[in-house]
């Protein structure tokens, strides 16, 4: 993914939004790209099953009452916070979510879809060149942490994990984590538009996580191909963590992105057990790129 032309940006709430949008419109302008920001609101009616689930028709309306202020609350406020950021940059055109686009011009949109998160998102996820998501470790009842594994298993694209505080600046130090999977192969990929104009590229590896398959000498020599000047470097776990040891190696580069592989094991398995794409996500304080 070299070109980057749209990016999908779901705000179910305002919880580490700001930081969401500040790094969306870093992209738009670097790419002069499109960043369409979508909420999507619950639709009450899904609670009318319940009706069967031993509570009365009374309960089941208040139940949808209260969800549809809720609701109406949170869209007001993500809407509410979205005009105070395109008021305050000014270089971005905002335009209607299904265009005109100008070409080669950051452009960006505001869209309210009702229905399942869940299911909106990864739908639209598939038609964008990736889903920014921010910071899922909201503490909100509202948390993009679905919204960002729904996408990571059922949209075929990148997910990019907005940090928890505004960033500064363009990513200009670039980490990519490999252990020679598919997982981490769709990652590289995603990673090319940022590895293309950053000052600085790095391949990490581990022998405690390398599976069969190519090594990071030849991720530097396929990224050469692409007229990227990459170095390797094999980082040990710490603590006999693996994601510690990939979060202290991306601190030594002073690395502005991260890009990995998503649960090689399965989820379920990370739930458990714990893992490198469990660690990174509780953990990461940088821009994090994953793909499945």
């Amino acid at each position: 993914m070299k070109d980057v032309r749209k990016i999908l940006l779901p705000l179910p709430s305002t919880s580490n939004a700001e930081a969401a949008l500040i790094r969306g419109y870093n992209f738009a302008r670097r790419f002069g790209a499109h960043l369409a920001v979508l909420h999507v609101r619950p639709d009450g009616r899904e609670m009318a099953p319940l009706a069967g689930e031993g509570l009365s028709g009374a309960m089941v309306e208040d139940l949808m009452r209260s969800a549809e202020h809720e609701g109406a609350r949170h869209a007001h406020e993500v809407h509410a916070l979205f005009e105070r950021f395109v008021a305050a940059h000014p270089d971005i055109q905002v335009v209607p979510p299904r265009g005109p686009f100008p070409m080669d011009a950051p452009t960006i949109s505001f869209n309210i879809m009702r229905g399942a998160e869940s299911e909106i998102v990864p739908a639209q996820a598939r038609l964008s060149d990736f889903t920014l998501v921010p910071h899922p470790d909201s503490g909100d009842a509202v948390s993009s942490s679905e919204t960002l594994h729904a996408v990571l298993f059922d949209s075929g694209r990148p997910v990019v994990i907005a940090p928890r505080t505004p960033p500064k600046g363009l990513i200009k130090r670039v980490c990519i984590a490999w252990n020679g999977t598919a997982e981490a192969s769709s990652a590289l990929r995603g990673a090319l538009a940022w590895a293309l104009t950053a000052d600085a590229v790095r391949v990490l590896h581990c022998g405690d996580y390398q599976r069969r398959g190519p090594t990071a000498q030849d991720v530097v020599d396929y990224l050469a191909i692409h007229g990227i000047t990459a170095d390797c470097v094999e980082f040990p776990p710490v603590d006999r963590d693996v994601g510690k040891g990939l979060e202290a190696a991306c601190k030594d580069f002073d690395a502005d992105m991260l890009a990995m592989g998503a649960y090689s094991h399965s989820r379920l398995r990370q739930l458990i057990l714990g893992g490198v794409t469990r660690y990174t996500l509780e953990h990461a304080d940088i821009t994090v790129l994953m793909s499945r």
